[in-house]
């Protein structure tokens, strides 16, 4: 992916199995022309603040943000609580979408700002299906705030 091209959502994702599923229910809805898939809390980070190696992208906040809780490097939550701390990114949607049914990750990730916790589905058709709807929910339906998500 050109790293100057605007991206509508980013995923994530340090399973490729789970990645690619989501992949492809977004791509059969025609969701996934501008998404870029990073595989650990740390390379989201610097995506999302322009450093390392996208230090040269474009400024363009994500639409969206679907974010695993057990990633390597830095976790979900820890990626929650930066992109909340920081008032370019803190209106962005994050929604988190992981295998956990923890009632202490969901706690956790709403007290950190979640817009909405998703726990995957083990059914290939209902994640498909799961995954399609939130990203047609959240980059097409959703109106972000003025100078918020998408400024």
């Amino acid at each position: 992916m050109n790293k100057q091209m605007a991206v509508d959502i980013l995923l994530v994702e340090d399973n490729p199995n789970d990645a690619e599923l989501t992949l492809r229910a977004l791509k059969k809805h025609n969701l996934t022309n501008t998404l870029q898939w990073v595989k650990d809390g740390a390379e989201a980070l610097d995506f999302l603040f322009l450093r390392g190696n996208y230090a040269d992208r474009n400024n363009h906040t994500p639409k969206l943000v679907l974010l695993d809780l057990r990633l390597p490097k830095v976790d979900g939550l820890e990626v929650l609580k930066a992109i909340r701390a920081n008032p370019d990114t803190a209106m962005m949607p994050v929604v988190v979408m992981t295998s956990s049914t923890e009632e202490r990750d969901i706690v956790s990730s709403y007290q950190l700002g979640a817009n909405s916790f998703v726990s995957k589905p083990v059914d290939f058709n209902e994640f498909m299906k799961v995954v399609a709807d939130l990203g047609f929910y959240w980059t097409l339906i959703n109106k972000a705030p003025p100078g918020g998500a998408s400024a």
